[in-house]
């Protein structure tokens, strides 16, 4: 990596100090250029590979392997390899003799966290002829095993696996498409959808090179990004994000946009899809106000959440120092823009977005030309993202909407307990999934979308609305259906236990 002849290095035959790897999050290793985004690694005066760290960033831990073989052994020598592969051999011969295999089924995802990405054996710039090597810690393969009965082979049994990592790039080459399956993705990106769909994006529209991001702090910034959403929340966590992120790259593609916007419009435009529901804890503004929190207090009951979520997003920002080599004024401007698109999403100003939305429709004075349009348009985008849910096609749209259903009635749950009011939309005693989608379609998504497909009125605006208008016939049908069968539950209890006869 060319940032590493900048810092102190440590050869590999000596022990990284303890503490440098007690560091949160201190290393961060790839085998593949491919997994950062961007080229294979060029060698370096054809050193087999070091270990450095800056001690003025002590967030980061670098390590470089330009070998097939894992060099990164202390004391492994160009003597030792023709012994270590045969080694390697004879157990490969005695392992395939066996007649069964062995799967391991533990989860391994927080050693990413606490050690960065796991060391693989390979990378896109080594000689194609060298032997795999046997990885003990290969999650994918492991982990999923049972899932997909796949009869893994030592030749596939890499930490990076090949048909997984395969997988999740062929999807990502319909990124593009509105009816992409967000969860199939996460579920061959290890549940980081969120972290690679995102840096595919950004690699994608040459970002990184545009804006001279450091690939490793960009990576560092969005592992930060999807630790910092409660995967615990039914909703409102990483995948709903990634979601968001994909929904909005969608609408930047639109002609209008993609003809208009700059590229520091679609830098802020990705970020902030990215970053719109930090740390959010599962509840909503108005159970933050009857608590008496000390975020409502201190955001004046005004956009609790999303004042939170901006400030979170701001704080890694500048943890992670993506954009420390940008001019303090811009980099100030950048996060008030930023600041201001999130705070678009807050649902309790629909109607105010909504109806300056329609006023520049009915004036027809929406020049893109102008930034400040441009960046209301960006507003726009961003809060029909957030909502696109019932614009899905039907089997996307229904599992998000029970996941939604699940996370306000737990909200209404711990409202019961603590004695509080519970707020209207959260007692799963009087409401339905059907009852509340019906209800969220026809107040809150379709104004919204109507108006959306008057400003962009391409092929995408109609699938969007084709979709709704079936997704919103669907749950009035589910929803009669209840009724149906609640009252023919109460007939049947209020009849004698005689029945109708004498």
């Amino acid at each position: 990596m060319e940032v590493c002849y900048q810092l102190p290095v440590l050869p590999l035959d000596r022990t990284v100090p303890k503490h440098v790897l007690s560091r949160r999050g201190a290393i961060c290793v790839s085998s593949s250029a491919v997994l950062f985004g961007g080229p294979a690694p060029r060698e370096l005066n054809k050193r087999r590979g070091a270990i450095s760290y800056d001690s003025s960033d002590q967030t980061a831990l670098y390590i470089r392997m330009l070998d097939v073989q894992l060099r990164a052994q202390t004391g492994f020598t160009p003597e030792k390899q023709e012994r270590h592969e045969k080694d390697v051999r004879k157990e490969r011969h005695q392992r395939t003799e066996r007649q069964h295999q062995t799967h391991f089924c533990s989860d391994f995802r927080p050693l990413q966290w606490c050690f960065g990405v796991v060391c693989a054996a390979r990378t896109d710039s080594l000689r194609t002829d060298a032997k795999p090597v046997r990885s003990v810690l290969s999650f994918q393969n492991n982990f999923l095993s049972s899932q997909f009965n796949r009869n893994h082979t030592l030749h596939t049994l890499h930490t990076l696996d090949r048909e997984y990592s395969g997988q999740a790039k062929c999807l990502l080459r319909k990124v593009g498409s509105w009816s992409f399956d967000i969860f199939l993705f996460d579920r061959y990106s290890n549940g980081k959808s969120l972290v690679d769909l995102t840096l595919h994006l950004f690699t994608d529209y040459g970002l990184i090179n545009l804006f001279q991001l450091d690939l490793l702090k960009l990576r560092q910034f969005l592992v930060m990004v999807h630790e910092s959403y409660r995967s615990q929340n039914p909703y409102h966590n990483a995948l709903h994000a990634a979601d968001v992120t994909q929904a909005m790259y969608c609408y930047l593609q639109e002609p209008q946009l993609s003809e208009s916007l700059t590229s520091c419009d679609i830098l802020l435009g990705l970020l902030a899809a990215a970053t719109h529901d930090l740390d959010h804890p599962g509840v909503n503004q108005n159970f933050f106000i009857k608590t008496d929190h000390y975020l409502a207090s201190l955001y004046n009951n005004t956009s609790v959440l999303e004042n939170h979520h901006w400030k979170c997003a701001v704080s890694l920002l500048r943890e992670s120092r993506l954009l420390s080599h940008f001019p303090s004024e811009d980099r100030q401007n950048l996060e008030k823009r930023l600041g201001s698109l999130i705070l678009a999403t807050d649902i309790s100003r629909q109607n105010e977005y909504l109806s300056e939305f329609r006023a520049h429709l009915d004036r027809a004075d929406l020049h893109l030309s102008n930034s400040r349009n441009r960046h209301f348009i960006l507003q726009m985008a961003l809060k029909c993202a957030d909502i696109c849910n019932p614009c899905r096609p039907w089997r996307l749209s229904t599992i998000w909407s029970h996941k939604v259903t699940e996370e306000f009635f737990n909200q209404g749950d711990i409202e019961r307990k603590q004695n509080l009011d519970v707020s209207v939309l959260c007692d799963r005693n009087s409401n339905t999934v059907a009852k509340i989608q019906i209800g969220f379609i026809s107040f809150v998504v379709e104004p919204l979308f109507l108006e959306w497909s008057r400003f962009s009125d391409t092929p995408l605006s109609r699938v969007m609305l084709g979709h709704m208008t079936s997704n919103k016939y669907n749950w009035t049908h589910l929803q009669q259906e209840d009724l149906r069968e609640t009252t023919q539950s109460t007939s049947s209890k209020t009849l004698p236990q005689g029945g109708l006869g004498p």
